[in-house]
């Protein structure tokens, strides 16, 4: 086969392609049946004679007539086989090839519904195992885009939303002040510096979750053992209770099994959660404890506060929800930091969940693998 012919073959539509390596192959095996056949069936024949002769039979006045006539009918045969075999091996071709280049054209549609901007497109199933697994993989990565897509523009929204509220405070104020219709004063800048660290806050942490749900936060996984940072982080928040506000209690044991995690995003997830149970807990009790189940470290950090109302526990671990009880947007907290806690969490192969009932208090907990 020359250069040019095989680059002819090659810009050949697939289904032409397909057609034609199927009429190849019947082509090479209706020959290879004609060619053996035409040498060997005219010997097997006359060898079926001599037996004949062998066992007493006259043939030998007959036997030219035998095997010309024998010629005959397998030529005539051969040519019947050969048509009916082209035929039907011909159609069969073209069925297999278009039903292939159906469920090809279709994929090709939907890709491009797809690259266009149509993410709920998804590929019809196939009854072929090939393209049936290619359906089900690219289904798969595309509700995957689409979930990624939908949080993109959610956290666009929510975070313009967020930004909105102390950028008017902001712009309200020094306008007042530009216009003279307000004094300068320590109170007025305090404003202005209060809002201002919000907003460094806010874009601080959703740096900090586009980074996490994006899988580019770095996770430093090893065999940690946590009791020195549970102890400091209690030393440390009790410092900050004031006398007539809750107890901080720690209950863990000293000869805590190693756990496989991060020992700074571990800090920082107990962090989030000691500093919200201090936020809203006004009296009673905050603890820290910690215990192993099979193969996990538990860690809980349970409150006597406000707590949550059960119909938005579904609701805590999504970005800048609130209530408008438990999560105050002045009460100092972004409204994405157990978004980012569960996230950091989840990287370090672990799993958080909440238990709150109303007005008796919340327990917020998560486990670690051991390592």
């Amino acid at each position: 086969m020359t250069k040019t012919n095989w680059r002819w073959i090659k810009s050949l539509p697939l289904a032409s392609r397909l057609f034609f390596s199927h009429l190849v192959v019947m082509v090479v095996g209706l020959l290879s049946l004609v060619i053996i056949s035409r040498f060997s069936s005219p010997r097997f024949f006359v060898l079926h004679l001599e037996r004949l002769e062998s066992r007493g039979l006259k043939l030998i006045n007959i036997r030219t007539e035998l095997v010309q006539g024998f010629e005959i009918a397998w030529r005539r045969s051969t040519l019947w086989s050969v048509i009916v075999g082209t035929t039907a091996a011909g159609g069969l071709s073209y069925w297999v090839s278009k039903r292939i280049m159906q469920r090809l054209t279709e994929m090709e549609q939907i890709t491009q519904k797809f690259a266009a901007g149509q993410l709920e497109a998804r590929l019809p199933l196939s009854d072929i195992p090939e393209l049936h697994r290619l359906g089900t993989s690219f289904n798969r990565m595309a509700a995957s885009l689409e979930g990624v897509e939908a949080r993109r523009r959610e956290l666009i929204g929510d975070m313009t939303h967020e930004l909105r509220t102390p950028l008017t405070v902001v712009r309200g104020y020094l306008e007042e002040l530009a216009d003279g219709e307000i004094e300068p004063s320590p109170e007025i800048y305090q404003r202005l510096a209060r809002e201002t660290k919000r907003l460094e806050r806010l874009v601080n942490d959703l740096q900090e979750l586009s980074k996490a749900e994006a899988g580019y936060l770095p996770i430093n996984i090893q065999p940690i053992n946590l009791f020195p940072l549970l102890e400091s982080l209690v030393e440390k928040f009790t410092d900050q209770m004031l006398e007539d506000g809750p107890v901080l209690r720690s209950e863990f044991s000293s000869q805590l099994p190693l756990v496989l995690a991060d020992i700074d995003r571990t800090e920082q997830i107990l962090v989030n959660l000691l500093g919200n149970a201090v936020r809203y807990t006004t009296q009673g009790s905050i603890i820290l404890r910690a215990w192993t189940e099979a193969s996990k470290l538990w860690i809980a950090v349970i409150d006597t506060g406000i707590g949550i109302a059960s119909k938005d526990l579904p609701h805590v671990f999504e970005r800048f929800w609130r209530t408008d009880q438990s999560r105050d947007r002045h009460s100092g907290g972004t409204g994405i930091g157990l978004t980012i806690t569960r996230r950091l969490v989840e990287l370090q192969g672990g799993q958080i969940d909440v238990e709150s009932k109303l007005g008796v208090g919340s327990t917020f907990r998560f486990f670690l693998p051991l390592a």
